[in-house]
């Protein structure tokens, strides 16, 4: 594979607000990212992918990575706590509370990974669009 050519060439073009207005429009209608990447091929008449980009998606995208970055630190506390549990060997009380909760960690983990892959494939799917 090779590397792609760096752009060395700047083109420098003024429009009117008009004019900007409709480049925008025609931009916002398609999938690309950047209205420089949009502009650079409607010039050099390349093709792209038309449709729209859907924003509701990206912003459910904002929030999954939120909640996974929630749900980490809560996977992460709850492992710690289990630890401290562990070391403290001489409450009786503890490891009857501490069996438990063995079955909740398992599955919190489970859910966790399951939410995770769930976003993932999301992930996937949005990004095609």
């Amino acid at each position: 594979m090779t590397a792609p050519q760096k752009r060395t060439h700047w083109l420098h073009l003024r429009l009117t607000a008009e004019e900007y207005r409709l480049l925008e429009q025609q931009f916002k209608s398609t999938t690309e990212r950047k209205i420089s990447v949009y502009a650079r091929k409607v010039f050099l008449r390349k093709p792209m992918i038309g449709g729209y980009r859907n924003l509701t998606a990206d912003a459910l995208m904002i929030e999954f990575s939120k909640l996974i970055k929630d749900l980490n630190g809560v996977a992460n506390n709850f492992n710690q706590a289990i630890h401290v549990l562990h070391t403290n060997k001489h409450h009786q009380h503890i490891h009857k509370w501490l069996s438990g909760y063995q079955a909740d960690r398992a599955k919190l983990v489970a859910d966790i990974q399951n939410i995770k892959e769930f976003i993932h494939k999301t992930a996937g799917i949005w990004l095609q669009s």
